[in-house]
């Protein structure tokens, strides 16, 4: 029920009220703040948000699912399509308006991102990485000549987007980095590779962080963004994958590229710094990637179980298949939870760390439970290309590794608890 008009104003005016929340306050601690006023949590989508994902369901029907399988199996990464997403707003949808793209709030982002992955992980990966770590870090930390210069190309998908930080010896052990940046003169010369980069063959820019100071020292790197088609910059191997194999993942490998010092994101030495306050946001869309594995899973299993006919009846009738329908819907409604959790105290720019790391760290483990259930209710079937799991099954793996893995969020996650 909606709330009597008098409270819908009362609650209007208390959220637009501004209030003292500590800065690291968390969802208990904006309850105890705004209680003693009035305190709703809403859960139901707004019609904004659910005219957007009919928007996105209905292109990942007509424009994705034909093509699944095929984009699979030989590992094209369909820049066409990402083209045709840029036209509707879906390579841009945190951009705001005045630099080109859709200004829509983070839930409708994790929804669009849903959406697209129910249909093909691949392209929600993809899509998830353009949005929230390219895009992302130049809307955050770029200046308004850089916002002007790359922000519109990006948000309609003129250009593709890659984001660089991992390097084959440094996966997590980013301050270790030997991908180097050097000042001469006005302009910084950069040297070295980075590894298991989406779109790092097939994008147009980059963001990329480099170090700019002693190996493991503090605030030692940098993050530039570099034209792809600068001299200097080629594509090395890209990764024959197990799943997400239309999502392009390639090696960039620097070799004396000299960008101009207009190029550097923020400060000399915040590199890291901006690229973990990216990351945040980044875990909410792998989060989001994983989800929409998750439901994708779901539904084929629970539609199939209503189908299948064992002993004269649906194989959902037996307790074997239902329960696992059971613990599949409910660890999904649970860790869509824990994402729009995150995605509120982002919308609110409050700290986040936890619950982002929390959101990835669960909806990417449970997409993977999820899309092992749904192979185990097809059976056979669920073994074969014939039918949509055994994709979802290849691509959920990779939610538990990407943007941090399930071991690093455990490692995020418990820091944060520590602290209080």
């Amino acid at each position: 029920m909606h709330p009597p008009l008098a409270i819908a104003v009362r609650l209007l005016a208390i959220m637009r009220r501004p209030k003292t929340v500590p800065p690291r306050a968390g969802v208990a601690q904006l309850f105890k703040t705004f209680t003693s006023d009035l305190f709703i949590m809403n859960f139901q989508s707004s019609e904004l948000t659910q005219q957007v994902a009919q928007t996105a369901r209905d292109f990942a029907q007509q424009h994705i699912k034909p093509y699944v399988m095929e984009w699979d199996e030989s590992q094209e990464f369909p820049v066409k399509v990402f083209k045709e997403m840029g036209k509707l707003g879906l390579m841009g949808v945190l951009v705001p308006e005045e630099y080109g793209g859709a200004g829509l709030s983070y839930f409708e982002y994790k929804t669009v991102i849903e959406e697209v992955s129910k249909v093909c992980g691949s392209i929600g990966l993809s899509l998830a990485a353009h949005n929230s770590l390219c895009t992302g870090h130049i809307m955050t930390f770029g200046n308004e000549e850089q916002k002007k210069k790359w922000l519109p190309k990006l948000a309609t998908a003129e250009w593709i987007g890659a984001w660089g930080l991992t390097e084959a010896n440094t996966g997590s052990d980013a301050g270790n980095m030997r991908c180097t940046a050097v000042k001469e003169g006005n302009d910084w010369i950069i040297n070295g590779t980075k590894n298991w980069i989406t779109h790092g063959k097939s994008g147009d820019l980059a963001v990329v962080i480099c170090r700019t100071g002693e190996p493991r020292a503090k605030n030692n790197s940098t993050a530039f963004v570099i034209e792809m088609s600068n001299k200097g910059f080629s594509a090395g191997k890209k990764e024959n994958k197990l799943g997400m194999r239309a999502s392009e993942t390639a090696e960039m490998i620097f070799d004396n590229c000299r960008i101009p010092d207009a190029n550097r994101l923020g400060e000399v030495g915040d590199g890291f710094k901006q690229a973990m306050k990216v990351l945040d946001g980044g875990r909410i869309s792998i989060a989001s990637l994983a989800l929409g594995i998750a439901k994708g899973a779901y539904e084929a299993a629970l539609k199939y179980s209503q189908e299948r006919y064992q002993f004269d009846q649906p194989i959902s009738n037996f307790q074997g298949i239902s329960f696992k329908l059971a613990d599949m819907a409910t660890e999904i409604m649970a860790s869509e939870l824990l994402i729009l959790q995150a995605c509120d105290l982002k919308e609110r720019n409050m700290p986040m760390t936890k619950e982002a790391a929390m959101a990835k760290y669960y909806a990417s483990e449970v997409s993977v439970r999820v899309a092992n259930d749904a192979v185990q209710v097809f059976g056979g079937y669920g073994y074969t290309k014939d039918f949509p799991v055994e994709k979802h099954y290849r691509d959920a793996k990779l939610c538990t590794i990407g943007e941090g893995t399930s071991e690093i969020q455990k490692l995020v996650i418990s820091r944060e608890v520590l602290k209080n």
